[in-house]
């Protein structure tokens, strides 16, 4: 798998906030059912996914850019594990009066740490043990020597959907980054930033525990119609010209249907109307609202009448 900060087109400085506005973007343009005519839409979406969830959280990317994980988040090997008590054994020491005492090794932006305790102090072999395997990806502190194995790490996924569908509910794509395919249900009128816990979809444990879990984030897909603005919408609405002079209504697309809107005498091309409640689910509730902003339209066929009325007044000055 190639380098996280170059699938994400990211500098190695670079913060969150530009992780997230290149994940979103490129996750836009490489969804798989953007993409139906490609046989590798899967693939690339998949990578996308693993490079987001490394650089995403901190202690991951900590970790990869120390070298103690891959670029698949996987555990790489290193040097000087403690070994045996055999001779010329690493790891082990003897005290003043013979005792064994462990010294443990950490890892860390500051390299790598050691230090020794005795039987008598808190902690021993298992749990140093299980200082390591969690470092390396583990869950928690599972004993070398019993109880649960590290699980897997849980992943984060950002998937496009459309507006209409953020407030209906219903059934919802979702591409792993194994590849596989699912359909989760989503709930009507949830706003973007919601999450979704697919349990047992995240990574495998590298140390034959349960898998993670995988978290799905709605995020807003593109619209023909309308743009976004927090939780407004915003929509152009042709006006002919006749209506524009005279008054009438016009129809006005919003997310649950067409709608008629009541535009008065000698409205000019640019004027916005306020259409409350047809915007986008609002995170503590309620909805927002759908601007709309007229643009006006000329008959598409010639008009002699209205090509005469147009001279006259422009010959008398009007």
């Amino acid at each position: 798998m190639r380098d996280p900060y170059e699938i994400l087109g990211v500098a190695r400085n670079a913060d969150q906030t530009e992780i997230k506005r290149a994940f979103r973007k490129l996750a836009k343009k490489l969804h798989p059912d953007a993409n139906t005519e490609d046989p590798k839409a899967q693939e690339k979406f998949a990578e996308l996914n693993s490079a987001h969830e490394i650089l995403s959280d901190t202690e991951k990317r900590g970790q990869f850019d120390r070298g103690e994980i891959d670029a698949e988040g996987k555990p790489r090997g290193f040097e000087g594990f403690p070994g045996g008590g055999g001779p010329g054994a690493r790891g082990f020491r003897r005290g003043p009066r013979g005792e064994t005492i462990f010294e443990s090794f950490s890892y860390g932006p500051e390299g790598a740490r050691r230090s020794g305790h005795g039987p008598h102090e808190a902690g021993g072999f298992d749990d140093v043990i299980a200082d390591i395997l969690g470092g390396l990806g583990g869950r928690g502190r599972a004993r070398a020597g019993g109880g649960e194995p590290p699980r897997g790490s849980d992943i984060e996924m950002t998937v496009p959907v459309a507006l209409e569908r953020v407030v209906e509910g219903g059934p919802v794509k979702v591409h792993l980054p194994n590849g596989r395919a699912v359909e989760v249900k989503l709930p009507a009128n949830v706003a973007e930033g919601h999450r979704m816990r697919l349990k047992g979809q995240g990574e495998p444990s590298a140390f034959g525990g349960a898998p993670g879990d995988a978290y799905v984030i709605v995020a807003y897909a593109p619209h023909r119609h309308f743009r976004v603005e927090g939780a407004d919408l915003r929509a152009d609405v042709t006006l002919p010209l006749t209506e524009a002079v005279l008054g009438g209504k016009v129809r006005v697309p919003t997310l649950a249907g067409e709608v008629e809107l009541s535009v008065p005498a000698r409205t000019s091309s640019g004027r916005t109307f306020r259409l409350r409640g047809k915007g986008l689910p609002k995170a503590d509730g309620g909805s927002g609202d759908l601007l709309a902003t007229t643009r006006i339209v000329l008959p598409e066929t010639p008009d002699p009448e209205l090509e005469e009325l147009m001279r006259r007044r422009r010959d008398s000055g009007a």
